[in-house]
């Protein structure tokens, strides 16, 4: 005999993707940036992020960060800066590294990733991958699974900064596209490197409709 009991683990989960849905639902356009929480504000990738999302924020589009410190801390700045767009951080309940950054207009907070990533992906119409580690690389992927198993829609995943990411485009060009276990397109047309806030918001805003744009 099965039994359907959820399980604690579950149902919290359930609650935080129905918080997510109540605050986040209604406030699309939105864009998020992925990047390290060690990166540091004198990092020129930091500054790098600050411009962005002030400029995406000055597009009336709103910034979704991950809401602790480093490149997350930089996207919500910015996105403040920016003025017409939400800054908005999905933070997640860590031992150590994550802690709330303070330029936040809307936070969320999980316990669970599955959560917190599934939040990141249905609620962001494009994506931009900012230098980081483990945790950067694990969104990064997640997001280009879904797209290349249909999971969600074909959005734009920018890569910024060739000299970071320029190497690990390379390893898949080089040794898992050969063995047959991605398809060119897998990294030709799912990822875009980009070096300029202006190549990203040539790429991005084209996709949002022109009523939600600043006049």
């Amino acid at each position: 005999m099965t039994l359907n009991i959820p399980s604690g683990v579950g149902q919290r989960i359930n609650r935080e993707l129905e918080l997510a849905k109540a605050v986040l639902e209604s406030l699309t356009p939105a864009v998020s940036i992925y990047g390290g929480a060690r990166v540091t504000p004198d990092d020129p990738y930091y500054e790098k992020t600050v411009t962005l999302a002030r400029a995406l924020s000055a597009a009336g589009v709103s910034v979704i960060s991950g809401g602790g410190p480093g490149i997350m801390e930089a996207a919500n700045r910015g996105a403040q800066e920016g003025m017409l767009g939400l800054s908005i951080g999905l933070n997640i309940n860590l031992p150590c590294e994550q802690k709330a950054n303070p330029y936040q207009d809307l936070c969320i907070d999980f316990e669970h990733f599955s959560s917190r990533k599934v939040a990141f992906c249905k609620y962001s119409m494009a994506f931009v991958a900012m230098p980081g580690g483990f945790g950067t690389l694990d969104e990064l992927f997640e997001v280009v699974t879904l797209i290349q198993t249909g999971k969600m829609p074909n959005i734009p995943v920018l890569l910024y900064g060739g000299e970071f990411w320029n190497g690990l485009l390379d390893w898949l060009r080089g040794m898992v596209l050969p063995r047959g276990l991605i398809s060119a397109q897998d990294v030709d047309e799912r990822l875009c490197v980009v070096d300029t806030v202006e190549e990203v918001l040539a790429l991005v805003l084209p996709r949002i409709p022109r009523r939600t744009l600043a006049a």
